[in-house]
């Protein structure tokens, strides 16, 4: 990864925090972006450790906000003439609906068009790096919902918050595949994957009852930040999947997700009314 550059999202905590450490001790500068300023200082000491001789940098933003997302995404264009790999790593679940001012669901809005809004940003750096790679942090919680239903995708009706993640990242990978084939023939390769049920602050800060239950689930059966970070490394950096494109991984190796996931109609759909909202 030496003379690589990797702009990764929600690289302040959790696994994209373990994810920016290791990259940067295998030689790349890190672009992280952050949505607070002391954990990102905080971060980025950490990445001077790791990784002394890059020049890493923080940039700032909520990426809940279009607007702040589409600034943060055109500074970073502006600053690095090179993106050698892209991770959307940033996400969160809420127990209660909530709407930001831009009128999007929070969840949709952070977990699904950050991503969108990022990459769109990034594109022509990304092109001009090739081969280069985008990574998308999924989950196999998309198992837990159906299609996606396009009448309400910001659950107006019957709002749950573990259903509103869930389809989020069905979202992901649906958006990975469409990403994937419209970046065919560039140099540049779109994969997802599903870390695994990680010992993050993941549903921590989501409210009400579910936060206890994921508090004590994480204690029984979550899997370690390392571990949970090995994915976004692999499909970061290994060789083994450089010409690998539009894949969902578990594990280092690729996985099926669910029909709904794989439905090639959904998918350009799902582009267009993103592409339409941004």
């Amino acid at each position: 990864m030496h003379g690589k550059v990797v702009v990764i999202t929600g690289a302040t905590s959790g696994i994209g925090q373990v994810t920016a450490e290791r990259l940067a001790g295998m030689g790349a500068r890190i672009v992280a972006v952050a949505r607070d300023r002391a954990r990102g200082e905080a971060a980025l000491a950490r990445l001077r450790e790791r990784g002394p001789r890059p020049a890493h940098r923080a940039h700032y933003a909520d990426l809940s906000s279009m607007a702040e997302t589409k600034r943060v995404a055109a500074e970073i264009a502006a600053a690095e003439p090179r993106v050698d790999v892209l991770i959307n790593n940033a996400g969160a679940l809420f127990n209660t609906r909530q709407v930001t001012p831009e009128g999007l669901e929070l969840t949709f809005a952070l977990n699904h068009m950050s991503y969108f809004l990022m990459t769109r940003g990034l594109r022509e750096r990304l092109l001009a790096s090739a081969p280069a790679r985008v990574v998308n942090t999924a989950s196999g919680a998309h198992r837990r919902v159906g299609a996606l239903d396009f009448d309400d995708l910001q659950m107006e009706r019957g709002y749950r918050g573990l259903v509103a993640y869930s389809r989020s990242k069905l979202c992901n990978i649906l958006y990975t595949r469409e990403l994937a084939r419209r970046l065919a023939g560039t140099g540049v390769t779109a994969n997802s994957l599903h870390p695994g049920f990680v010992a993050t602050r993941f549903g921590d800060a989501s409210g009400g009852f579910f936060a206890y239950v994921v508090r004590a689930a994480k204690l029984i059966s979550a899997i370690s930040l390392e571990k949970g970070a090995e994915a976004l490394v692999y499909l970061a950096s290994s060789p083994d999947v450089a010409t690998i494109s539009g894949g969902y991984f578990y594990e280092n190796h690729l996985a099926h997700p669910t029909r709904h996931a794989q439905d090639d109609t959904a998918a350009p759909r799902l582009w267009d009314l993103s592409d339409r909202l941004a």
